[in-house]
């Protein structure tokens, strides 16, 4: 068959047809090139652009456990986006807490050579680096867009680098969630007093005026917070959002919360890598 121009068409299906039978021919002549199971020559990004140099695969403990929204989830944010941005050279293998390290030691065995990374939150860090709490949140602080403001454009960023290269350890900041409550109680607190005697986990700069008003003041990691306040090891916790407190449980056994968080206006995750 053919057009009124005398040139011969190409039906549909023959066109089709044609189109598979190169696809397939191509398909042979990679395989009869590089055999299955070889490498590819280039390694793409999400942005069409060709990935050189080594693959980095790295186990990367977290501080927070991945099946808790907005504290935990972010990590795998990090992860998955490293993951995509670099054609899946950069491959993070994430570690619930306690199951390669402590919440609480993520930054030390960083520095120690242990792990080449981790994701956590700044101020685990406060008894061996006083300074750091004040990356991570400050009472009656900056809320998250003026933290982030800060850290890119107000030198904090250069601040937190400074103070961990010591440590041979280089913090990027990669997640911020807001406001959190000021903590869950057994019994109600009316005023000032009613914290004296008090046995509470408190984090950061907060547990340190809670102490001065009488407070006995803990740090546990969340994961053992529910179980601590269900045998009476503390009469009160702060932790997170409302929504992560809640999938923890703490309504269940605390029933006064109270808010806002004065301890905590911002919390910011900062993915720790090792310099080497």
């Amino acid at each position: 068959m053919t057009e009124a121009t005398g040139k011969p068409s190409v039906s549909p299906p023959a066109l089709a047809l044609a189109v598979l039978v190169a696809f397939t021919a191509g398909l042979l002549a990679s395989l009869a090139l590089r055999p299955p199971g070889a490498a590819p020559e280039q390694v793409l990004a999400d942005d069409g652009q060709p990935i050189t140099g080594e693959r980095v695969r790295w186990r990367v403990p977290v501080a927070f456990n991945t099946n808790l929204p907005a504290l935990g989830d972010n990590s795998l944010w990090v992860r998955d986006a490293l993951a995509a941005s670099s054609g899946g050279s950069i491959e993070f293998e994430l570690f619930e807490p306690g199951e390669i390290v402590s919440a609480f030691e993520i930054v030390e065995a960083i520095a120690d050579g242990k792990i080449p990374a981790g994701y956590t939150w700044l101020g685990y860090d406060q008894g061996r680096i006083p300074a750091s709490v004040l990356l991570a949140a400050v009472p009656f602080g900056m809320e998250p867009w003026e933290y982030m403001a800060w850290w890119y454009e107000g030198g904090g960023q250069a601040l937190g680098e400074q103070l961990y290269e010591s440590r041979g350890v280089h913090p990027v900041l990669c997640g911020l969630i807001g406001l959190e409550t000021a903590g869950w109680f057994r019994e109600p607190v009316d005023a000032l007093a009613d914290v004296e005697g008090l046995k509470i986990r408190f984090a950061g700069l907060g547990g340190k005026v809670l102490q001065e008003l009488g407070a006995s003041v803990t740090m546990i990691p969340g994961s053992d917070l529910f179980q601590a306040l269900e045998k009476g090891a503390i009469d009160a916790t702060e932790y997170s959002l409302p929504i992560v407190d809640r999938q923890l449980g703490f309504d269940r056994i605390a029933r006064y919360n109270y808010f806002p968080g004065w301890h905590q206006t911002f919390t910011a995750g900062h993915l720790m890598v090792g310099l080497e």
